[in-house]
């Protein structure tokens, strides 16, 4: 499954979510929940105004990880966003 980087590059060039997006012409919000979920769905459109803003390759924002990686960090993210109660689904 591909996962975006964007927070980790940000935040290896110091830049915050305000100014990125501000470099990128981004709404702050689309920042701020692409690096708050990093499997996001984003358009090729989006993710090269964020690589051009960051000054690096398109592919510096990708990785590649398991399914398995990807459905723990979901999970991780999921419990955040409920406070951590359990889900009934």
């Amino acid at each position: 499954m591909l996962r975006l980087r964007v927070k980790e590059v940000a935040q290896e060039k110091k830049i915050s979510k305000h100014r990125l997006s501000l470099l990128a012409e981004i709404s702050y919000y689309i920042i701020s929940d692409i690096c708050a979920n990093p499997y996001k769905t984003i358009s090729t459109y989006t993710l090269n105004r964020i690589a051009e803003a960051l000054e690096v390759p398109v592919t510096a924002l990708i990785e590649d990880v398991s399914r398995e990686q990807a459905e723990a960090e979901q999970r991780q993210l999921k419990r955040k966003v409920t406070g951590g109660k359990a889900s009934s689904s």
